[in-house]
């Protein structure tokens, strides 16, 4: 290996750790605020990504229903607990976010001319379609069962990603897909060709980081989400709802995976079971961020992305084992170093 391949395998790999991060990102704050283990995160990266390519391709995507069906199903338990509180003046709101909603984004998706819609315009349109699942999987699935131990919010994870992973073979088929770059600008630095694209995987990653930063700081919203992931009960006896801090936290969730499969679809074929390798990925980067350490998490991000590159060069068959092997001296080192803490506290 010489200076100019070894330059261009760390290229690959900080671009593969800028998508790894901000899966890692999300998995630290699932975990922190809700206890999940959220395995489905990178069901949303291939969901957005093959979202996006059904837009572009002029056709409504199938990912609509998905959202109409959780829509109804979410309005029903919602419109219930209403009726049963008393609290019949949310009724409005809770038919206008869970049925509304998907029906003005169906009629738009029909109205508009899908394939000859500028970039910025397809993209949007599939975050639209992908991110409201978040919270809607959150309402129906998770917040149900928020109480249990951790091994069983694991478990229902590991159900729904299978569930997902099956629908996105319905929805969107066997075949891969890649969507045109957003740019086809290309940058010499030295002896490495920039493209584009990797120019705006790494530059988005950096903004979404810092704009959750911000968030976390200086918004009343994000604030009480780090309440909340720091102590529970006592974020809860200051007013700070579960089921909000939840919702939300799944809101930020599909958000990160869904804006992650729209950056990397120009880059590689992304197939419909193509997030769960991605996913756990930056699930490797979270566990080497303990579940807890936002910046940890990234940094190990990184170093996942940069080990899976030079391992494609030195041994390109067992990049994938070399990357999940990387996982057992971490749990090692943190169970030796590590107290034990009761799952109740």
């Amino acid at each position: 290996m010489d200076f100019q391949i070894a330059l261009l395998l760390a290229q690959d790999g900080i671009t593969n750790g800028a998508i790894y991060a901000l899966l890692a990102l999300a998995l630290v704050l699932v975990f922190a605020v809700t206890r999940v283990i959220f395995i489905p995160q990178g069901e949303f990266v291939a969901y957005g990504a093959l979202t996006l390519v059904m837009i572009q391709a002029g056709t409504v995507p199938a990912t609509l229903w998905l959202l109409a069906g959780a829509g109804v199903l979410a309005a029903i338990a919602d419109a219930r607990g209403a009726l049963h509180s008393g609290q019949r003046g949310r009724l409005a709101a809770v038919l206008a976010w869970n049925v509304g909603y998907p029906g003005v984004l169906a009629a738009l998706l029909y109205a508009l001319p899908l394939a000859t819609l500028p970039m910025a315009g397809q993209v949007l349109l599939a975050l639209l379609v992908v991110v409201p699942l978040g919270p809607l999987m959150y309402r129906l699935i998770y917040q149900p069962i928020a109480a249990a131990p951790v091994l069983i919010l694991l478990i229902v994870s590991v159900a729904v990603h299978v569930g997902m992973v099956g629908l996105g073979l319905l929805f969107f088929g066997a075949e891969g897909s890649r969507t045109p770059p957003f740019s086809e600008a290309r940058l010499e630095v030295g002896p490495m060709m920039i493209t584009g694209q990797m120019l705006w995987v790494i530059v988005a990653s950096i903004v979404l980081i810092v704009a959750l930063y911000q968030f976390f700081g200086r918004t009343i919203y994000g604030k009480a989400l780090r309440a909340t992931a720091m102590n529970r009960n006592g974020a809860r006896l200051m007013g700070i709802s579960p089921a909000l801090a939840g919702r939300l936290t799944f809101l930020l969730a599909a958000l990160i995976g869904a804006l992650s499969g729209v950056l990397i679809a120009p880059i590689t074929t992304v197939y419909y079971d193509t997030g769960f390798l991605i996913g756990l990925k930056g699930f490797v980067a979270a566990i080497i961020g303990g579940l807890a350490s936002y910046p940890i998490a990234a940094a190990g991000a990184v170093l996942v992305g940069l080990l899976e590159a030079f391992s494609s060069f030195w041994a390109s068959a067992y990049k994938e084992v070399i990357v999940f092997t990387l996982i057992i001296p971490v749990l090692l080192w943190r169970s030796l170093t590590s107290h034990h803490v009761e799952e109740e506290e």
